[in-house]
C-alpha cells in the first residue's frame, strides 16, 4: 500500500490526512512541527508503507514526538558552524574550502538534520544580496580557496537562472577551481531536475560536482536514478552522502544495497556520516561502535567501489574525522615494523609475515 499526495504536505494536520501519522499523535506532532521544519513531497509520500510503522523513509520524515526530548549534550549548533563563520554564508572550516549557504530551505525536512535550527519556514530563507557580495568577497580575497561547497538549505531549490548566476560568478574566481552542490533534490523532487537546470551547472572555468543525499535503497528510484543519470551523462561528477540512522540503515544488507545503488547511478559513495548531536534526534543515533561493526561487516560484503568513509564530525566546529574500524595494529609503536593486520574476515596475520 502507497500513499499518494498532490502537493508537498507541511503540516501534521496533513500528515495524518493522508495516513501518515494518527490523530492521537497530532497534538504532540503540533509541538514538534511549531519547532522544526515539515516537508514532505508527493514523491516521497508514495515511498512510504503507512501500514508498516517501522518503515524507513517515514522514519526519515515523519516528525515524531521523541523529537520533543533534547538531551543534555545536544546542541543547536552540532558542528560548530557558527564559530568558523567569519561572514553571514560563509563557513571556513578548513584552509582550502567553504561552505557557501546560498538558500536556507529544503523541499524535504528531515528528521535528523543538524541545521534543523536554521531551515525551513520563519527563518531568513537565502541570503540578501549585501551578504551575498560579501560572502563573494571573502572568497575573492582568500586565494587558498580551492573548493566552494554550495549548501545550506539546498542550493538545488534555486531557479536554474539563479544557479547559474552563482556558478558564474564563483568560476570567475580563479582559484576557485572546485564548485560542489549539495542536495537532496533528485530523490526528494526528481523532476525538478530538468535539462535546463542541469546545464545551469555547468561552467568551462570551474569544475562542477553534485554530492547526492540518500539514506535507504528506496530512495533511489527510477525517477531519481534518471534525474542523476542527466547530471552524470552532462559530465558532472557525482558522490553520495548518507547518515546512519536507526531503524533506517543500521544493518549491513541495506547499508550494501544503498551502496551499490549508489554505484550502478554512477555516484561513487563518499562519506557515511555518524548521526550529529542536534535536539531531538537521539532516537535515530546509533553508537560509534555500532557503526564500526556495520562498516567491517561492509567490508567484506562488496567491491572497493562501494565503500564509504565513516566519518563524525567533532563537536564543537573542529572537523570531521574517520571513526571507521581499525586494521592496523603494533603491539610496539615506535620500536618494531612489526604489525598485526586484520582480514575483512576477522582473522588477524602479522606483517611481514614470519620467516619460514
Amino acid at each position: 500500500m502507497t500513499v499518494r499526495a498532490s502537493n508537498t504536505l507541511r503540516s501534521a494536520t496533513e500528515l495524518a490526512e493522508h495516513g501518515l501519522t494518527s490523530a492521537e499523535h497530532l497534538p504532540a506532532l503540533e509541538k514538534v512541527a511549531a519547532r522544526y521544519a515539515v516537508a514532505m513531497t508527493p514523491d516521497v509520500v508514495a515511498l512510504i508503507d503507512p501500514t508498516d510503522p517501522k518503515d524507513p523513509i517515514a522514519r526519515q520524515y515523519v516528525p515524531s514526538a521523541d523529537e520533543l526530548v533534547v538531551q543534555g549534550q545536544e546542541n543547536a549548533d552540532p558542528i560548530g558552524d557558527h564559530s568558523h563563520s567569519p561572514v553571514s554564508g560563509i563557513v571556513h572550516r578548513y584552509p582550502d574550502r567553504v561552505l557557501f549557504k546560498v538558500v536556507h530551505v529544503c523541499a524535504v525536512y528531515c528528521r535528523f538534520c543538524f541545521r534543523r535550527e536554521m531551515v525551513g519556514p520563519g527563518k531568513e530563507s537565502a541570503l540578501s544580496s549585501d551578504s551575498y557580495a560579501s560572502a563573494l568577497d571573502y572568497i575573492r580575497t582568500h586565494p587558498e580557496i580551492w573548493e566552494v561547497i554550495l549548501t545550506g538549505g539546498d542550493p538545488l531549490m534555486l531557479s536554474a537562472r539563479r544557479l547559474n548566476e552563482i556558478i558564474t560568478d564563483l568560476a570567475a574566481i580563479d582559484h576557485v577551481k572546485i564548485i560542489r552542490l549539495h542536495t537532496r533534490v533528485p530523490v526528494a523532487d526528481p523532476g525538478r531536475i530538468t535539462d535546463d537546470l542541469v546545464a545551469s551547472l555547468r561552467t568551462d572555468k570551474a569544475t562542477t560536482w553534485v554530492a547526492l543525499h540518500a539514506n535507504h535503497p528506496r530512495e533511489l528510484t527510477a525517477e531519481a536514478r534518471s534525474a542523476c543519470g542527466r547530471m552524470v551523462d552532462a559530465g558532472i561528477p557525482m558522490v553520495s552522502q548518507s547518515v546512519l540512522l536507526r531503524g533506517v540503515n543500521d544493518d549491513a544488507a541495506t547499508l550494501e544495497a544503498l551502496m551499490r545503488g549508489f554505484v550502478e547511478c554512477r555516484i561513487k559513495p563518499y562519506y557515511l556520516h555518524h548521526g550529529d548531536l542536534a535536539p531531538g534526534t537521539a532516537h535515530l543515533r546509533t553508537t560509534l561502535r555500532e557503526g564500526q561493526e556495520l562498516m567491517q561487516a561492509l567490508r567484506g560484503r562488496v567491491s572497493g567501489l562501494c565503500q564509504p568513509e565513516y566519518v563524525l564530525d567533532i563537536p564543537g566546529g573542529y572537523g570531521k574525522a574517520p571513526v571507521g574500524p581499525q586494521y592496523l595494529s603494533n603491539d610496539q609503536p615506535g620500536q618494531s615494523d612489526r604489525y598485526r593486520v586484520t582480514d575483512y574476515c576477522g582473522d588477524v596475520h602479522l606483517y611481514p609475515p614470519s620467516s619460514s
